[in-house]
C-alpha cells in the first residue's frame, strides 16, 4: 500500500483510565504505523502538562484534536471521535495502548480478505511489552439454561500465556468478540446498529457493541498478525486519580451490568453476582493497597485496608453523583442554547 493513497482508516485516540501513558502510547502510533492514516484525538480534560502535549503533536502531526473540559466514559469519547470519520475503516485505540510494526496494515488486510466488519489484535498487557497475552479472540453470547433462563457467556483466550509461545499456534480466524483496547471496524456498519451504546460507561460495551454486530449478520475476526500491547495503571500521577476513581466508580459498574442485564434480557446468575461482589477491586488494588504499603512500611494490613477502603467508597460514591449532576447542568446548558438558537433563526425568518 503506497504512501500517496488517501487514507482508508481514521484511528480514534480515546482515554481509557489515566493520563499518564499519553506519549507513549501516540508516539508509538507515528513510529510504527507505516499505511496512511487520519488521526482524531479526544482529550477528555487531560490535566495542564498532558493538554500541552496534545496541542503541540496536533500541531505537528496535523490530527484533529478535541477537548472536553470534563472527563469522559470511554463509549462517550467513541462517539465524539466517530461523528468526525469519514473514511472506510475506523480504529478505536485507547490511550495506554503501544503499537508494533505493521499492526494496521494487518487488521486492514484481514478486514480486506475476510469482509469482516470488527477486527481485533493479538493484544497483550503490561510492560515488557509484546510479550504476555491478554486477549486472543474470545466468547460472547446469550445462552438458555435447561430451566430456561437466558445467561451471558463470557470467554477471553490466552490469557497470561506468553507470546513467544502460544504466538506460533495462532492463526486468523472468526470469533464472537474483540475488545477496546484496539479494534478496526467498518464504518458502515454504524450506519445499521447505531452509535455506540452510551449507557455502558465502564465495562461490557464491548461485550455489547460485539453482539450487536453478529446479531444483524457481520463477522467478528481475530488477526494474531496485529500485535499491540495495553498498559493498565495504577494511576501514575495524582492528576491521574480522579478521572481513575471515576473511570471504575461503583456507580458507573453497576450501570453498565444493569444496563448489560436488561438489553439483552439475561439474569443476573452468578456472572453478575460476581461481579457486584468484587465492586472496587481496581481502585483496591491500584490505590489502597499501595498506601496500605507505604504506611505499614511494606508489610501491609487487611485491617487497614478495610478501613480505607470504608472511608473511600462514600468518597467514589460522591464523585459518581457530582459528575452525573454536572453533566445533566451540561446537557440543560446546551439544550437551551440550541433552542434559543432556533428562536433566533425563526424570529430572523
Amino acid at each position: 500500500m503506497e504512501n500517496s493513497l488517501q487514507p482508508q482508516v481514521t484511528i480514534v485516540v480515546v482515554p481509557r483510565e489515566r493520563f499518564s501513558y499519553t506519549k507513549e502510547s501516540l508516539e508509538s502510533v507515528y513510529n510504527y504505523t507505516t499505511i496512511p492514516f487520519k488521526l482524531i484525538y479526544i482529550d477528555g480534560n487531560s490535566p495542564k502538562e498532558v493538554c500541552q502535549y496534545l496541542q503541540k503533536k496536533a500541531e505537528e502531526k496535523q490530527f484533529q484534536l478535541i477537548r472536553t473540559d470534563y472527563y469522559l466514559s470511554p463509549n462517550h469519547a467513541r462517539n465524539l471521535g466517530l461523528a468526525q470519520v469519514d473514511t472506510e475503516y475506523v480504529v478505536f485505540l485507547d490511550n495506554d495502548v503501544v503499537v508494533s510494526s505493521g499492526w494496521l496494515n494487518h487488521l486492514v488486510k484481514c478486514a480486506e480478505e475476510t469482509a469482516a466488519a470488527v477486527v481485533g489484535p493479538l493484544m497483550c498487557q503490561n510492560e515488557p511489552l509484546h510479550e504476555i497475552v491478554h486477549f486472543a479472540g474470545g466468547e460472547s453470547h446469550v445462552w438458555t439454561d435447561q430451566t430456561g433462563r437466558r445467561r451471558l457467556r463470557e470467554k477471553m483466550y490466552r490469557q497470561g500465556q506468553r507470546v513467544v509461545d502460544v504466538r506460533p499456534q495462532l492463526q486468523r480466524q472468526q470469533t464472537e468478540l474483540a475488545e477496546f483496547h484496539c479494534v478496526l471496524v467498518r464504518t458502515k456498519i454504524f450506519e445499521r446498529i447505531g452509535y455506540l451504546d452510551e449507557a455502558f460507561f465502564n465495562t461490557k460495551e464491548h461485550l455489547d457493541f460485539c453482539m450487536i454486530v453478529r446479531e444483524v449478520g457481520e463477522t467478528v475476526y481475530f488477526e494474531p498478525d496485529s500485535l499491540v500491547t495495553y498498559v493498565p495503571g495504577p494511576p501514575l500521577k495524582l492528576s491521574d486519580l480522579h478521572y481513575y476513581m471515576l473511570r471504575w466508580s461503583n456507580g458507573w459498574t453497576v450501570a453498565s451490568l444493569q444496563r448489560m442485564q436488561e438489553k439483552w434480557n439475561v439474569v443476573e446468575d452468578g456472572y453478575f453476582q460476581n461481579k457486584y461482589k468484587k465492586l472496587g477491586w481496581r481502585r483496591h488494588m491500584t490505590i489502597i493497597e499501595p498506601v496500605v504499603r507505604r504506611l505499614t512500611l511494606g508489610l501491609n494490613s487487611k485491617l487497614l485496608c478495610r478501613i480505607l477502603a470504608w472511608i473511600e467508597h462514600p468518597v467514589n460514591n460522591y464523585l459518581t453523583t457530582r459528575y452525573a449532576q454536572k453533566q445533566q447542568q451540561r446537557q440543560h446548558l446546551h439544550s437551551s442554547k440550541l433552542t434559543a438558537s432556533l428562536n433566533s433563526n425563526s424570529i430572523s425568518l
